[in-house]
């Protein structure tokens, strides 16, 4: 019988948790989590081993050396700074002594291609991010196809846009703008509105998955759904659902001494991102290829 195959998962949060059951029947999932987290139970119940560890923390990284076959990187950059310190720490681990990874899959940003202007996109647009938290997830793309490159391990590059989910049976699992809607903070005027993007919190698990598998060394893929939607269109509809009103729309010189920076920064790149990688080479059939938001009961 062959050895079954070790999985690293790097960044334990909601995406990595939608996917772990189908990872753990394929591969001996390892998760790791920071040394003070109280999840390592929750996650040896979900079928994955947690190792304590902080990508922060470099010293805390010595297990990982030689420990998976397959690495799944969701962790995001740290808070500040030019680089993605936290990226490197990750890949100076994998690369001291044992054996290196075959496969590593990061989930990255579409933010790494800025602003075009409401254009058709797709993989082949150059990057050019504006913000300070998309020239890290640059920063990133770029350290780890240098290091896959010379250490012939085949990375694969996902970009998500926003990540939005419904509550689940149980309740939990949303992922939807409610405290912005809740705060009325406005949206733009139609004619002046922004192109976003979107993809459903099961379906980036789904392309992680699948991106284990599939995909060329050095391969992006972007990991949108087909909304075709403006920001305000989505905002609407998100409020329809959680039965909150519409938020108002203003003029683009108004909103922006409404918004804090961060929230202004969405409204100043307008993308309408292409899927058909996804689909053809990874293989993907989305659960939810359009967002169809219906009124909570």
């Amino acid at each position: 019988m062959p050895s079954v195959q070790r999985l690293l998962i790097v960044g334990s949060g909601d995406v990595a948790r939608r996917a772990v059951t189908w990872l753990a029947q394929r591969f001996r999932v390892f998760a790791l989590v920071r040394p003070e987290n109280p999840s390592a139970s929750d996650w040896r119940a979900l079928g994955a081993c947690p190792v304590a560890g902080d990508l922060d923390w470099p010293e805390s990284l010595a297990r990982l050396a030689g420990l998976a076959d397959r690495v799944l990187h969701l962790a995001p950059p740290q808070a500040h700074g030019a680089r993605d310190e936290r990226t490197r720490h990750l890949l100076a681990a994998l690369s001291r002594g044992g054996s290196l990874p075959r496969r590593l899959v990061y989930v990255s940003t579409t933010g790494v291609y800025g602003d075009c202007s409401g254009a058709r996109i797709d993989e082949t647009r150059p990057r050019r991010p504006l913000s300070a938290p998309a020239r890290r997830r640059l920063d990133a793309e770029n350290c780890l196809r240098r290091w896959g490159a010379a250490h012939r391990v085949s990375v694969v590059l996902l970009r998500a846009p926003g990540i939005y989910a419904m509550k689940d049976k149980d309740g939990a699992g949303e992922r939807l703008p409610r405290a912005r809607l809740e705060a009325g903070l406005p949206v733009l005027f139609a004619a002046e509105d922004v192109y976003s993007n979107h993809i459903h919190a099961d379906d980036l698990a789904r392309a992680c998955c699948h991106a284990l598998f599939w995909g060329g060394a050095g391969r992006s893929f972007n990991v949108v759904d087909a909304s075709d939607l403006r920001m305000g269109d989505y905002f609407d509809a998100v409020a329809d659902y959680l039965h909150l009103p519409r938020p108002p729309r203003c003029p683009r010189a108004d909103l922006r001494q409404r918004l804090s920076p961060v929230q202004w920064r969405f409204m100043q790149e307008s993308r309408r991102i292409e899927n058909t990688r996804l689909t053809r080479e990874l293989r993907l059939r989305l659960l939810y290829p359009k967002i169809d938001l219906n009124p909570v009961s």
